[in-house]
């Protein structure tokens, strides 16, 4: 059975941190790409972070470059985002997402999300 499960949500404070880990089971994490998006209320969702499958390249959104950082660990099956200097408009519900070509098919998991509040 495949999941992704979301951790390391919750309140913080402008200017704080959170290390958001999202733990994969059920299929060869190795060989997908794995990427964090985010949903605000009233907001379409949209993508924050991407990683590739070996980690070698990684891309991110204009408004969380220099604060956000993705990272995997293909050992524990988890990638990371860690978010730095957070602001208001971050506060989002934070999902993560496989991804991988093979077959002639497009194979897609998602997380069921993690609560992200930034707020004084």
């Amino acid at each position: 059975q495949v999941r992704l499960v979301e951790s390391g949500g919750g309140l913080v404070q402008p200017g704080g941190s959170l290390r958001l880990s999202c733990a994969a089971s059920g299929f060869t994490f190795s060989t997908y790409a794995m990427s964090w998006y985010r949903q605000a209320p009233g907001k379409e969702r949209e993508l924050v972070a991407a990683i590739t499958s070996a980690g070698g390249s990684t891309n991110y959104a204009d408004s969380v470059k220099g604060r956000f950082t993705i990272s995997r660990d293909n050992a524990k099956n988890t990638v990371y985002l860690q978010m730095n200097s957070l602001k208001p408009e971050d506060t989002a519900v934070y999902y993560c997402k496989a991804v991988r070509f093979g077959g002639g098919k497009r194979l897609e998991y998602w997380g069921q999300g993690t609560q992200v509040t930034v707020s004084s």
